[in-house]
């Protein structure tokens, strides 16, 4: 591929990204007005976009062509085929739990169980997650809410490349606007720099709040880690005491 093609193809991308997000009630990624201008498909009338300079951005979510509901959001996605994981899916996992939970949990991505039963965290790492929510937190997986950054499943169980995360950015963003909760745990090294940016190190960072769009943010270790490295399960239950304290439930 010639570099101008490249070049093209990079700036049509990101084109997808903008329309993405205005479609689903987002403001633009943080780009200058001038870029926004420069990437808008008609550069000759912005307004038709609604694109305005990053921070300024009007809020769109009560026009009714923008998802208001988790309902809403999953029915804009549809059958989904904005990036090239819908080809080895069995099923696109969208996300469970309450749509008001004061706790959301952020994965990386569905595994081979999670994509046969189009839910998350269904398998050996799903058990141990409820077991953390339900005999550790004294919550159900109902009153709390799980997704992933990427909502098909990777093959061979890889990591979500970046072309991948950026396809679904938009509506874990949405999802996480939507229900609006007190706290975010991020789960694991690939969905913490996902929502957090690439220097961020789970080793180094697990434990300490963070934010994401303003909610708070607690990383801690992936329960696939957990199950490799059962000796870290001690770390994790300490951040999830944290976050216990955060949301009012008693620690015990």
């Amino acid at each position: 591929m010639k570099v101008e093609e490249e070049i093209r193809d990079i700036f049509s991308h990101i084109r997808g990204l903008i329309e993405a997000y205005q479609d689903i009630g987002l403001g633009p990624p943080p780009l200058s007005a001038d870029t926004l201008r420069f990437l808008s498909p008609d550069q000759s009338n912005n307004a038709a976009l609604n694109i305005k300079s990053a921070g300024k951005a009007e809020d769109n979510r009560d026009q009714p062509t923008h998802p208001a509901s988790l309902k809403d959001l999953r029915e804009h996605i549809g059958d989904c085929q904005r990036c090239k994981l819908y080809k080895g899916r069995t099923h696109l996992v969208y996300g469970e739990g309450s749509p008001v939970a004061k706790l959301v949990f952020v994965g990386e991505g569905p595994g081979y169980d999670e994509d046969l039963a189009g839910r998350p965290f269904v398998g050996k790492s799903g058990k141990l997650l409820t077991k953390i929510i339900e005999k550790g937190m004294g919550l159900t997986r109902e009153e709390v809410y799980i997704c992933n950054v990427v909502k098909c499943h990777p093959p061979k169980n890889r990591d979500p490349e970046k072309d991948e995360i950026e396809a679904c950015a938009p509506f874990l963003r949405k999802q996480l606007q939507i229900i609006n909760p007190e706290v975010i745990c991020c789960l694991g090294r690939v969905a913490c720099q996902a929502l957090l940016g690439r220097d961020f190190k789970i080793t180094r960072d697990r434990g300490k709040w963070r934010s994401y769009e303003d909610i708070p943010l607690m990383p801690t270790f992936h329960p696939a880690y957990l199950l490799r490295n059962p000796s870290a399960k001690r770390e994790v239950w300490e951040d999830v005491k944290i976050i216990m304290k955060r949301i009012g439930l008693e620690v015990k």
